[in-house]
């Protein structure tokens, strides 16, 4: 399994990431809750490349680009423009949505958590099939890197490269593969981003 190759720090990671999941009480660990479980971290290389950016002391500017997120249903700004360009206007939506269901009514927090078939909630809460690609994203960072181990490092690469709302979010804070591959190797990424 992946998971034992994973070193304690990218551990505490996923661990964290499903802590905020829960705490948000959405359905499922999402990229996002991968991001703010990073930001815990100290005295881990992901944390010192985080610290090294400038964006350990701005997890509020974090949050709330997320919260943005959330607000919009999880679209990146990308997602909007593209509907934009076929003529849907997001924030219009999100006002008309909101204005009958009250602030928020896209955002993510749909649910108590993982259920069980007869309605209990179930210690395991599943991962969004976004947060499993940076899962596996982060195995094939460590094997372009020839690490034997993954670590919390990678899951920030990963982070960085896959796309969508975290990616937007760390690329607006200075925050790149590129940038984070410079800082932890000195080398901008010369490694395959995959």
């Amino acid at each position: 399994m992946m998971f034992e190759r994973f070193t304690k720090d990218a551990r505490a990671v996923v661990e964290g990431a499903v802590l905020h999941s829960e705490r948000t009480g959405a359905g499922t660990v999402a990229e996002e809750h991968m991001l703010l479980a990073l930001l815990d971290r100290e005295g881990s290389r992901g944390s010192f490349a985080l610290a090294a950016l400038g964006l350990a002391g701005r997890r509020d500017s974090v949050e709330h680009d997320l919260a943005e997120a959330r607000r919009r249903g999880g679209l990146s700004r990308a997602d909007a423009e593209a509907l934009s360009g076929l003529g849907i206007d997001l924030s219009e939506i999100v006002s008309r949505v909101e204005e009958a269901h009250g602030e928020g009514a896209l955002g993510s927090g749909s649910g108590a958590g993982a259920k069980s078939g007869d309605g209990r909630r179930t210690r395991r809460r599943p991962f969004a099939p976004e947060a499993k690609g940076v899962l596996a994203q982060s195995l094939r960072m460590a094997h372009a890197r020839r690490d034997r181990h993954i670590g919390d490092e990678h899951l920030l690469m990963a982070l960085t490269v896959r796309g969508g709302v975290a990616t937007e979010v760390l690329a607006d804070h200075g925050v790149t593969y590129e940038s984070v591959t410079r800082v932890l190797y000195g080398d901008g990424g010369a490694a395959e981003a995959g």
